[in-house]
């Protein structure tokens, strides 16, 4: 869990200098009508951690096997508006977020990291794979969406 903790950590110290550096066009602008702007993107990834975080505190305690409960990530994106709020509100949503996933996953006695859970279609997956796996989603987004310079352009 060390490695995640750090690239979590990682994100939380990058991310908010690569919007930085970005221009408000590069942010904003919808590559497709039905594709999310790099600012939408970055909401996605606070509605992951709010998502997230709730499965990672009751797999934790609630009878076996918890069962990961979905959400429609385009209504989210769009419900909270990600696009036209400030940037800087949505980064420090982001930090805020990834430092209480950090301080969760910390504190996880290493036997309540094989609790299982069911992600769906009744494949069973340990609380230590939904933990790695909330790292690489947030990466396969950052490295594929909003790190590309031509994303959106």
């Amino acid at each position: 869990m060390q490695k995640v903790v750090e690239g979590i950590n990682h994100w939380i110290k990058r991310l908010p200098e690569e919007y930085n550096s970005m221009s408000e066009k590069e942010i904003s602008n919808r590559p497709l009508p039905n594709k999310w702007s790099k600012k939408e993107i970055l909401g996605h990834l606070c509605d992951s951690g709010i998502n997230n975080i709730e499965r990672f505190i009751k797999i934790q305690y609630e009878e076996p096997v918890y069962v990961v409960q979905s959400y429609n990530q385009d209504q989210w994106v769009m419900v909270h508006n990600y696009q036209d709020r400030p940037l800087d509100e949505i980064v420090n949503l982001f930090q805020t977020l990834n430092k209480q996933i950090v301080n969760i996953v910390k504190n996880i006695p290493n036997e309540k990291l094989s609790n299982l859970c069911d992600i769906g279609d009744n494949q069973h997956k340990t609380l230590e794979w939904l933990i790695q796996d909330y790292l690489e989603h947030m990466e396969h987004h950052i490295h594929n969406q909003i790190l590309i310079k031509n994303y959106d352009l």
